[in-house]
């Protein structure tokens, strides 16, 4: 029954997140809060380890969640069924594109989906931004304003914004490192 559960909901997450991997955020948050495969604040971990790692970012997310929740079957059946609409969308679109290639109604479509695209992106980013430094459940469980930052983690993201700012010409993989770094040592 698991498997079907996540066939289900990681192709609808397929279907309907245009955009890419960080578009997927809505809808594993929303996987979170209405199964048990993962909690909300696992959600960063995998938002972290899947920024991190080779791959695009929706399909390692998907792996890591089907894992969590059924073991290697469960990757494979949610890894599957977030590509298998992709898949299916391509092969309709290619056989009409060549057909449709000019017209208006086409193009003027595609350049709707872009803006929505631009907002669910945005949308994913202020979710994981929220995520990772505020606790809103400490902070709804106590009604105290001290409990909702989370300190270190706005710390550490403060010192990293500077550090992309005034060393610009510095690779990104060394945040990243320095990140996971801190993250290890910090306990994060």
């Amino acid at each position: 029954m698991v498997y079907l559960q996540l066939f289900v909901e990681f192709f609808k997450t397929g279907l309907l997140a245009i955009g890419g991997g960080l578009a997927t955020l809505p809808f594993l948050k929303e996987i979170a809060q209405t199964h048990s495969w993962f909690s909300v604040s696992q959600l960063t971990d995998m938002i972290a380890i899947s920024e991190s790692t080779p791959g695009p970012i929706g399909i390692n997310m998907s792996t890591y969640a089907g894992f969590h929740a059924a073991g290697i079957p469960g990757a494979i059946v949610s890894t599957l069924s977030l590509v298998l609409p992709s898949y299916f969308i391509i092969l309709i679109v290619s056989r009409f594109m060549e057909k449709f290639r000019n017209s208006p109604l086409v193009n003027n479509i595609f350049y709707g989906i872009r803006p929505a695209t631009a907002g669910l992106i945005a949308g994913a980013m202020f979710e994981v931004f929220v995520l990772s430094l505020f606790d809103t459940q400490a902070y709804a469980a106590s009604g105290s304003l001290l409990d909702l930052f989370r300190f270190i983690p706005i710390v550490v993201y403060l010192a990293a914004l500077v550090g992309v700012f005034r060393l610009p010409k510095l690779h990104p993989i060394v945040f990243i490192i320095c990140g996971a770094v801190l993250g290890i040592v910090l306990r994060l």
